[in-house]
């Protein structure tokens, strides 16, 4: 008598989500073995009332449905479902389908209530069901669970489609099938086992293809783009642990999928679109959409509930049981939202991770009436949340960009078509993305890869700089590179995962997961990245820690939380960005390439989805009390991030042809310039001139409070804010830059770079930047600083000779004249040999240097609501000239130089010695403070200005006649 505890549960499903079907047939069938139905319509409004996604369906179906049962080896063999050809069409829910959705619909309350009783009849069936005496106990138990965890699932042409606007994305995968497997990953028939507390599956999708293209105003594509993704096909991994045999879903869920190769194409006129769908994901994340209403909250609650074991559409009486997956609402890791936004989307998608991997216990949980159903009361007990976690490794990715004209046929009515031709590519390798978390008090996601590069391709805007019969190498076709090759780096991105043999789960050993803030930074340190991964690494961590044993389920809105729930709950967001060595080379071809990159992205015409909300301040604001004020000294939610560069080198060529007149216009959004191009013949110029910029590290820091609205609500409102609490109503920025240095370098005919020639010495500096937070709310008070700026510049040399001087400016010229049409740039090849002189050889007559430096300059600007106000001081200045001299020594002559002790200027000996500074403690040499008003109106300028002595020497000697030519003519 199996079939009457396995058909229900079968019959449940299937019911559950098909229209008009007959149990009755569909039961018969099943006792049978095999069950085919055909042209299958799914309820669409149960998907949107159980998904609870921002999307509603516009068609769902299904072309021929397949269950295959082995009633007679239903302990040894799968219960096989295919679905052949499954075809879902979705948009993006309006505003009028929320509000009836919000407010339910009478056909969807029918429906609600029609699916809860196709959900309990299985019960019923199964619990009037005689029972067979040659069956124990727990064998029917132990049996379904074999059976629910062995299913294998196929589809066959699985085919979704959004569209939105103009807008038509389509994804089609061709073969996807989910099947139990051993602990070799192989295909077998598996159950969970007191010694080995462990499923594992494996889905494997097969020729995944997904479009994007662009429909006209009557809904149709008048010609089809370049697929985004084609025939790409990777696997999943699948690993579930738990604590015990009872365990209604596991306490460790990993799931992690490995492409081996990625191969993406983007054309002109799919990158608005791209990016649109991009702005779409963000907002979905942040919970920035309109549509998606705070009156769906309640909704969620409801739904969680149901998904941990409610029947749909009764509502549980005590809800004791639910507590633990509501009291999380509206937090931090998932929604990084301003503050009076609604619920994200992705603390929806944490709600599905219980009734992923769940099953129902059977008999226990319900019992059969006559006038319905009645959930039997389950003990009390605290339901923990699991460990999740999810990864996706890509062994080896390309991106091309592409550029597309249409093509008319030879005749007249004859459709166009698009011809697309290559113009940027971007390899990336070892790239893998990871999340952890467990519950919503923590999450983590690590994102990194190995290396990457950019290569030109082919020619751009009628110039055939990179065409096949150009000959060009590969070095200068690459216009950056970071990182390392996979290998000599090796599978390290793989580490820990499903497919490193080393993993713990791939030796039968449990895997730890750190779980604490502090230990989690001391482990997954900036210098682990890089070791790990080599060109990019970031690590993105959020920690909702209870002081007191319990969460606050509304900390989003602490401003009228009670004070003892913002003692006890302490928020933490940390971002940290590592890029490795990079090597990035600004020459035409990759310069105007990157230029109409961003020109096609930024012609569009989409709407915002999320619009700025007008400056409107309540007029009544409850003063907070001294326990909330107290409160919020001890402790404030903050989002850090910090962002860093290692070893960038950074080359600037001389540009060989230009033609940014046509882009630039563009991108400030002017209209496109009407010219025509005249696209000549391309001829690379060798040597090239170029500007090398190195620099040792960059770091980049930024804070800024987690609820920055409420926060300044709170604070403003005060009548004498503490400086502390000030403090956390801003936006820090803080740039450091260490060991920058720039000089010129030339690019030879066999494509390589000579050494560079010194112009700044190496050097480093600091900017520090705060923007007040929600400034509406601080009108009233003047003196409040809006904006400070503060930047520090301890020392900085430049250093040139005439020839050097003539060859910047040749290079700033040609980028900053442009033409209209395109001809090849000149450059004096004597000018060139003069400054760049050949390796080994040394000059005879060293040409005299025009030498700038200034030291321990700070300058600082602030602004409030009524003045603007800059001061800065200098600490010493110094030009001189370096030129031949007697004996072939160079010889130093000062031109201008403070702060200087001019006691002894009336005599020869001052004028031909080289002076310094007196001290590093002597005054500066130039103070000044600048003040104005906001408003010109009714207040005047005031000036401030300090000047110590200061000396300027021209000299007029036959033997610098040189020096004193070189100054004047530059």
């Amino acid at each position: 008598m199996l079939e009457s505890y396995v058909t229900p549960i079968l019959m449940s499903y299937v019911n559950r989500y098909i229209k008009n079907l007959k149990p009755s047939d569909l039961q018969l069938s099943l006792w049978g073995g095999d069950v085919v139905l055909s042209k299958l319509e799914l309820k669409l409004d149960v998907l949107e009332q159980e998904l609870k996604l921002p999307f509603s369906f516009l068609s769902g179906h299904i072309h021929e449905l397949r269950i295959h049962v082995p009633w007679t080896k239903l302990g040894s063999e799968p219960v096989v479902i295919t679905i052949n050809t499954m075809e879902c069409i979705l948009k993006l829910k309006d505003g009028v389908q929320e509000d009836h959705e919000s407010s339910g619909s009478s056909s969807t309350n029918r429906s609600t209530t029609e699916c809860a009783k196709s959900s309990v009849k299985p019960r019923r069936i199964q619990q009037t069901a005689p029972s067979d005496p040659d069956l124990p106990p727990g064998y029917v138990q132990s049996l379904i669970r074999r059976v629910v965890n062995n299913v294998n699932i196929v589809i066959n042409n699985l085919i979704l489609k959004y569209v939105e606007d103009d807008i038509v994305l389509s994804v089609n995968i061709t073969s996807a099938e989910c099947y139990t497997v051993d602990e070799f990953w192989d295909r077998a028939f598996m159950d969970i086992s007191a010694n080995d507390l462990v499923l594992r599956k494996v889905i494997n999708f097969s020729d995944c293809t997904v479009c994007l293209d662009k429909r006209n105003a009557s809904g149709k594509i008048e010609f089809y783009q370049d697929p985004l993704l084609y025939k790409c096909s990777f696997r999943t991994r699948l690993h579930f642990t738990y604590d015990n045999l009872n365990s209604k879903m596991p306490s460790v869920i990993k799931i992690h999928t490995l492409v081996e190769s990625l191969k993406l194409s983007i054309t002109d006129q799919q990158l608005p679109m791209f990016i649109r769908i991009m702005q779409l994901g963000i907002a979905l994340y942040y919970g920035e959409l309109g549509n998606f209403k705070e009156g769906e909250n309640e909704d969620l609650v409801c739904h969680t509930k149901d998904i941990l074991g409610n029947s749909s559409g009764i509502e549980d009486e005590t809800g004791s049981d639910m507590q633990y997956s509501t009291q999380y609402i509206n937090q931090e890791p998932y929604m990084h939202q301003d503050d009076d936004q609604q619920q994200g989307w992705v603390s929806w998608a944490w709600s599905f991770v219980p009734a992923i991997v769940s099953y129902d216990d059977g008999e226990d949980d319900y019992t059969g009436t006559e006038g319905g159903t009645t959930l039997h009361q389950q003990k009390s007990q605290a339901l923990k949340d699991p460990i999740v976690s999810i990864g996706f490794y890509c062994t080896k990715a390309t991106v091309t960009f592409k550029l597309t004209e249409m093509q008319p046929e030879s005749s007249y009515y004859s459709p166009q078509k698009v011809k697309s031709k290559e113009v940027i590519l971007w390899e990336q390798e070892g790239t893998t993305v990871e999340a952890l978390m467990m519950g919503e008090p923590f999450f983590d996601c690590q994102i990194g890869f190995v290396g990457c590069q950019a290569m030109c391709l082919k020619g751009i805007m009628g110039i055939k700089d990179f065409e096949e019969n150009m000959n060009r190498s590969d070095a200068e076709a690459c216009f950056f590179s970071c990182g390392e090759n996979l290998s000599t780096k090796g599978m390290t991105y793989l580490t820990n995962s499903l497919f490193d043999y080393r993993s713990p789960e791939n030796n039968g050993i449990r895997a730890e997961f750190i779980l604490d803030a502090a230990h989690h930074k001391e482990t997954y340190s900036e210098i682990a990245g890089m070791q790990r991964f080599g060109a990019f690494y970031m690590d993105y961590l959020y920690t909702m820690e209870s002081t007191s044993g319990k969460v606050s389920g509304n900390q989003q809105d602490f401003s009228s939380s009670k004070s003892e729930d913002l003692v006890n709950v302490q928020e933490m967001s940390t971002k940290s960005l590592i890029v490795g060595p990079l090597n990035l080379r600004l020459d035409s071809s990759a310069v105007h390439r990157i230029m109409k990159m961003i020109v096609c992205a930024v012609e569009h015409e989409y709407e915002p989805y999320n619009k700025p909300k007008p400056d409107i301040v309540e007029g009544n604001r409850t003063m907070p009390n001294s326990e909330e004020i107290a409160s919020l000294e001890e402790y404030i939610p903050t989002r850090l991030t910090s962002f860093t560069i290692l070893k960038c080198t950074i080359t600037i060529s001389m540009a060989e042809f230009n033609l940014l007149g046509h882009l630039l216009p563009i991108i400030m959004g002017q209209k496109s310039s009407s010219g025509l191009l005249n696209a000549g013949s391309f001829q690379p110029l060798r040597p090239l001139p170029a500007i090398r910029i190195l620099m040792d590290k960059i770091n980049l820091e930024h804070s800024v409070p987690m609820y920055a609205e409420q926060l300044v609500q709170t604070v403003s409102s005060l009548s004498q804010p503490s400086d502390n609490l000030l403090h956390y109503c801003y936006a820090h920025c803080y740039l450091k830059i260490f060991g920058f240095q720039a000089g010129l370098t030339s690019l030879d005919i066999r494509g390589s770079y000579c050494l560079p020639t010194p112009i700044i010495p190496s050097f480093s500096t600091a900017i520090y930047g705060k923007l007040l937070k929600f400034p509406k709310y601080w009108t009233k008070r003047s003196h409040v600083p809006l904006t400070e700026c503060i930047f520090e510049l301890p020392n900085l040399t430049v250093q040139a000779t005439r020839a050097q001087t003539l060859l910047l400016q040749t290079i700033y010229q040609s980028w900053s004249h442009h033409v209209g049409n395109v001809s090849s740039a000149v450059v004096n090849e004597v000018l060139v040999n003069e400054v760049f002189q050949t390796s080994g050889v040394k000059s005879k007559n060293p040409l005299p240097t025009l030498e700038g430096s200034v030291q321990n300059v700070e300058l600082k600007y602030c602004s409030t609501s009524l003045v603007k106000c800059a001061s800065g001081t200098v600490g010493s200045i110094k030009i001189c000239a370096k030129a031949p001299g007697d004996g072939g020594k160079e010889k130093l002559i000062p031109l201008i130089q403070g702060p200087s002790d001019t006691r002894d200027l009336h005599s020869s000996k001052w004028l031909n010695e080289s002076r310094k500074p007196e001290s590093l403690l002597a005054p500066d040499m130039v103070a000044f403070t600048i003040q104005s008003p906001q408003y010109m109106d009714y207040c005047h300028n005031s000036v401030l200005m300090g000047l110590r002595c200061f000396c300027i020497q021209i000299f007029k000697l036959f033997s610098m006649n040189k020096a004193l030519d070189f100054i004047l003519d530059g």
